[in-house]
């Protein structure tokens, strides 16, 4: 397996491409499947593609698929993250206040810090602090996939990482059900049940539908707020990546790999959003980006699934999930006190 692979490294790109198409025929395959299943009885695809890899893990391995699910749970994956940048413009920003686009961000913030905090108090790897918090702070899996990205490799960073998605994912579920009923108990305006709704949910889709079950003014409130928490991506990949560039930081040895300061990625994500910004992208062009993004994302999930065994995921433990617990509720009790004290502010 390991000769295999390295002959598919020095390849050229359009033999090593060759090489990768029945494992990323197959992964493709996977999210199709999962779309169908979501659109049939509804819940996250991404929740149901990481299942089905995960269901296929023997095929990881496999000399034929290898390649393909390499590549889709690396290039295409980080490809998918990029292109997320097409969803945010500034003036959507600016729309929301000084006061609220600062309370999401010191949330986000806080949540990242609080992730690494609890991490070590629970006497886990700086890096599950890393992507616990990341995930919770900005978009859920799709977060925790970039910063992990950044991380240095290892078998136990991909195990870390598909446990974040998978709790991230059940955690935002919960979530959107049960916080617009707390936003209606408390009688929170639109705009700041939107703040609410919008700042502590992890998934872009799930804040969607929890924004719009509350009217059209939440969810467009909503929406534009989980847009800001999105666009803090960018900076907080660089941050870790900078963090870890460091020899001798955690989770890095002194001869280890050095992550790049600013990934590709995160450029073609940051290009998105200026594009975006200065009126470049038509709609249609603009949607069309935003269904890739969704389409490379699943994939990209699949593949990941694939990569780790179902008996490995159940070895993360409660630890890890007390982990993810609290930086749910953590960034949840942040953006509500925000949302009351705004209220209070402006009665």
């Amino acid at each position: 397996m390991r000769s295999m692979m390295l002959r598919y490294i020095r390849m050229p790109p359009w033999q090593s491409w060759g090489l990768a198409l029945p494992g990323a025929g197959l992964c493709v395959l996977i999210a199709l499947a999962a779309c169908f299943v979501a659109g049939l009885h509804g819940g996250p695809s991404m929740l149901y593609a990481l299942l089905f890899g995960t269901a296929l893990h023997y095929l990881h391995a496999e000399v034929r698929t290898a390649p393909g699910v390499r590549f889709c749970a690396g290039t295409l994956l980080r490809l998918g993250v990029g292109l997320l940048g097409a969803r945010i413009t500034l003036s959507q920003i600016a729309a929301l206040g000084w006061p609220t686009v600062f309370i999401t961000i010191l949330g986000a913030a806080t949540t990242l810090l609080a992730g690494v905090a609890m991490a070590r108090r629970l006497r886990l790897s700086a890096t599950l602090g890393v992507l616990a918090g990341g995930a919770t702070s900005i978009c859920g899996a799709s977060a925790a996939m970039a910063i992990a990205a950044v991380l240095p490799p290892s078998s136990e960073r991909e195990r870390e990482t598909l446990s974040v998605v998978v709790l991230a994912t059940l955690l935002s579920t919960v979530a959107m059900l049960a916080y617009p009923l707390v936003a209606t108990f408390l009688q929170l305006p639109p705009a700041l049940a939107g703040l609410f709704i919008g700042g502590s949910i992890h998934d872009v889709a799930q804040v969607v539908v929890a924004g719009y079950a509350l009217g059209g003014e939440t969810g467009d409130a909503a929406s534009v707020v989980k847009l800001l928490r999105v666009s803090l991506l960018a900076l907080a990949v660089m941050g870790v990546a900078l963090a870890f560039r460091q020899p001798g930081s955690a989770g890095l040895p002194s001869t280890g790999h050095r992550p790049p300061l600013v990934p590709g990625f995160v450029l073609l994500f940051l290009a998105m959003a200026a594009c975006h910004s200065l009126g470049w992208l038509p709609g249609p062009l603009q949607t069309g980006l935003g269904q890739a993004s969704q389409a490379c994302l699943t994939v990209g999930v699949a593949a990941l699934g694939m990569k780790t065994s179902f008996l490995e995921l159940t070895r993360s433990g409660r630890r890890t999930a007390l982990l993810m617990g609290f930086t749910t509720g953590w960034i949840a009790l942040f953006m509500l006190g925000g949302a009351l004290w705004l209220r209070m502010e402006n009665p």
